[in-house]
């Protein structure tokens, strides 16, 4: 009992409420691949919506056998602490096959990062002050646009035609906007499968040393050709060779689990992105690292690529030659030479966003394209993922596309 000198004791008050969220949250939505991902993740949906690669055909074998090698010889190692630059085995490796296709390359020009979408976002904590004008790809990889988002750049589109950025679009634009960098990914791009031609290269090479600008070469698919010559990369190009950074990954060859990527920038670049990745995450797992330079010695990634290849050619064929019967008559889309996606377009009238809905009502998704785009939209457009399913699966799954279109 409380004696008359003692004061009552005050009633509790309301908390505090917590601060809010960066603000560079604000003009940065979630991906609606993702999104749609989820929404289809029912087994009985044929999803041309991921750009996932085909789990059967993983390398469990190998990849098995190449962690019990690391983890039996040297677990001390595989178990540890590792430096930020990346394991000396795995970048001597990656050295190794970045110069077998043109492109000379020592071990100490690497950099291994959690997959290359990591790298993207070291090089843009290196590069990228708020406000500052980056160029993309119109349309252009959803992610690439998250990460610009939120270090608060003014993302601006260059236009693109059926062979990827107009050259000449891009001096104009460059020229007037004075860009930190361009990000393109100029061999079967996410979202359209283009690739970029020879000659457009050379002039995104001379638009950079003219203007003054780095060039983002975001490489995750080069790998898988199903026909047609290979295009070096730009960073072959000599007028470009100081001011180019070439992202690759192992996640499309390899498996994406693993989450090991690298980037390839010159030295002050690359130390900048080794700062930037410390305060990220310190180092990519040492154990998978330890396991991917293992399987590279052990086992024949080319071959197994190349078995990859040949069963994405054929589900690329597949849905090529259904899209005729699926897609409304005027409907327009590409023929890749390799990659995952082909890009369609359905006539004027049609909006592949509100018709996604009736779309997954008969068990079939895909990605409306408007999302990829940093200009205006294409409302008619839309992304098809060939890889993760049979081909047997695709037509089944094409069928019940055109059913939900009124095919």
């Amino acid at each position: 009992m409380l004696s008359a000198a003692e004061p009552a004791p005050a009633a509790p008050s309301a908390a505090a409420p917590t601060p809010p969220t960066a603000s560079r949250l604000a003009g940065v939505g979630a991906s609606p691949v993702r999104e749609i991902l989820a929404l289809t993740a029912r087994p009985e949906v044929i999803s041309f919506a991921g750009g996932l690669p085909a789990p059967e055909l993983f390398d469990v074998a190998g990849i098995r056998a190449a962690y019990d090698s690391v983890l039996a010889e040297n677990p001390q190692y595989a178990l540890q602490y590792s430096t930020t630059e990346g394991d000396p085995e795995l970048r001597t490796a990656i050295a190794a096959r970045l110069a077998a296709r043109g492109l000379p390359t020592g071990p100490d020009d690497l950099l291994i990062t959690t997959g290359s979408q990591q790298a993207l976002t070291l090089l843009t904590t290196a590069l990228v002050e708020p406000g500052a004008v980056v160029l993309v790809e119109d349309p252009c990889y959803l992610a690439a646009l998250q990460t610009f988002g939120f270090a608060g750049a003014r993302v601006v589109p260059v236009p693109t035609d059926d062979d990827g950025i107009v050259p000449e679009a891009l001096e104009e634009i460059a020229a007037r906007e004075k860009p930190t960098l361009l990000y393109l990914v100029p061999t079967f791009q996410n979202p359209t499968g283009r690739t970029l031609p020879a000659e457009r290269r050379t002039a995104v090479a001379r638009a950079a040393a003219r203007i003054g600008f780095w060039i983002v070469e975001d490489d995750p698919y080069g790998e898988l050709r199903y026909e047609g010559e290979r295009v070096p990369w730009i960073a072959t190009d000599p007028e470009a060779a100081d001011r180019t950074v070439l992202l690759g990954s192992f996640s499309k060859v390899m498996a994406p689990g693993l989450r090991l990527g690298y980037l390839r920038a010159p030295a002050a670049l690359r130390r900048a992105s080794v700062i930037a990745k410390q305060a990220a995450d310190l180092h990519t797992s040492t154990i998978d690292q330890a396991a991917a330079a293992r399987y590279l010695r052990d086992s024949d990634l080319d071959a197994h690529v190349a078995v990859i290849r040949a069963a994405y050619q054929e589900r690329r064929d597949a849905m090529l030659e259904g899209l005729p019967a699926a897609l409304p008559e005027g409907s327009r889309w590409n023929r890749p030479e390799g990659g995952m996606f082909i890009w369609a377009t359905l006539p004027a009238g049609h909006d592949a966003t509100a018709l996604l809905k009736t779309a997954v009502g008969h068990e079939v998704a895909y990605v409306p394209g408007a999302p990829f785009f940093c200009g205006e939209p294409d409302p008619g457009a839309m992304r098809l993922s060939f890889t993760t399913h049979s081909a047997d699966e695709i037509r089944e799954g094409l069928h019940r596309l055109a059913k939900s279109l009124g095919r």
